[in-house]
């Protein structure tokens, strides 16, 4: 399981370039530390207390955590980091992701679970499921990470048929949700318009359309075959983690997909 010790450098690193020695205590105070714990680090004419002084003493308080205030920690500091300076965001986001991280919409989770640029794309209902399910993942609460990734492409698809008035989506399998938005979305028609503009050969084409339109319908199946199998709220059942894994990957996929890609069309 991913540890969030990994996540405390890149932010220190941030946190030391970019704030002044008072910012990074005002920072580190909200996001939770004990500042009387630092109260005897204080830059003062005459003294010698340096803002790396104040880091390794902060390297020690962070060191003492556990992992859930650990993360809340780091998650805090983000928040309030870039509240104030939200120039440093790409030096973050550069730091974390070589360590296998990413940060988007106020969850931390390892890098390869979502992109975070989809992420960004989804609807707001998508989008919190998606978070949800990452940050389960990162947890090790698998069944929980199926429920919210299915619930991520529950959202979009009932979304997609209150638009297109199509009927009460909860009377439909899973699987035939999915199917019946992205043709109500029209996903591949507009895929195949994609690739005729740059030149794709029609044969070329519709052989593509076929294949992707049975990779849609076989991951629907996937999804809704391990919520039944291994999605169950008290975590009795089995679960393989690599199952899981590509469960929230069919998940970012179908959400990304039904994206309306049409300019409101």
């Amino acid at each position: 399981m991913a540890s969030f010790a990994q996540t405390w450098p890149p932010v220190r690193a941030c946190l030391q370039e970019q704030f002044t020695f008072n910012q990074i205590k005002e920072i580190v105070g909200l996001a939770g530390i004990d500042l009387a714990a630092l109260s005897h680090l204080d830059q003062r004419a005459g003294n010698s207390v340096s803002k790396g002084h104040l880091m390794t003493a902060l390297d020690g308080l962070v060191g003492r955590m556990d992992e859930a205030s650990k993360a809340r920690f780091v998650v805090l500091s983000i928040e309030e980091s870039l509240r104030r300076q939200d120039t440093h965001q790409e030096r973050l986001t550069e730091l974390l992701s070589r360590l296998g991280w990413a940060y988007s919409g106020g969850t931390l989770a390892p890098l390869g679970v979502f992109d975070p640029l989809d992420l960004e794309e989804a609807p707001e209902h998508s989008h919190r499921d998606l978070r949800k399910a990452a940050a389960r993942f990162r947890d090790g609460d698998l069944t929980g990470a199926i429920s919210a990734a299915c619930g991520a492409v529950d959202s979009a698809t009932a979304a997609i048929y209150g638009e297109k008035g199509l009927g009460d989506p909860t009377r439909a399998s899973f699987q035939e949700r999915c199917r019946e938005a992205s043709k109500a979305r029209g996903v591949l028609p507009l895929l195949e318009q994609q690739l005729s503009g740059i030149g794709w050969a029609e044969d070329d084409i519709r052989q593509l359309r076929k294949n992707f339109e049975g990779s849609l319908n076989q991951g629907a199946f996937v999804m809704q075959t391990l919520r039944s199998k291994m999605g169950d709220v008290h975590g009795s059942k089995p679960i393989l983690r690599s199952l899981v894994f590509d469960c929230l990957k069919w998940a970012e996929l179908f959400v990304a997909s039904l994206l309306d890609r049409h300019g409101g069309a």
